[in-house]
């Protein structure tokens, strides 16, 4: 299943409450029950302006469609074709 990292434009968003966070992570988790186990999100970075998030999806679409469906914008959707770290220097 392909993984995708999603591109946030949120002015602000490293100034979120914890509240306000976790009021956005129930309405993500609620778009994603609607739409089906076939999406997952599994994490987020947040930044000054923006927050990252890494998804697995079928297709890019399917990305944009959750966007939508929770409000949230999708400036930037890229599919990962790999992942390193500093093991992969050995």
């Amino acid at each position: 299943m392909p993984k995708y990292v999603i591109e946030r434009e949120i002015p602000g968003a490293g100034k979120l409450t914890g509240e306000e966070l976790k009021g956005i992570s129930q309405t993500s988790c609620g778009v994603l029950t609607n739409m089906g186990p076939q999406i997952q999100w599994l994490q987020s970075y947040v930044t000054g302006d923006k927050i990252y998030c890494v998804y697995i999806a079928p297709t890019e679409e399917m990305v944009r469609e959750h966007a939508k469906q929770g409000g949230f914008p999708a400036n930037a959707v890229h599919e990962v074709f790999a992942t390193i770290d500093p093991t992969t220097a050995e």
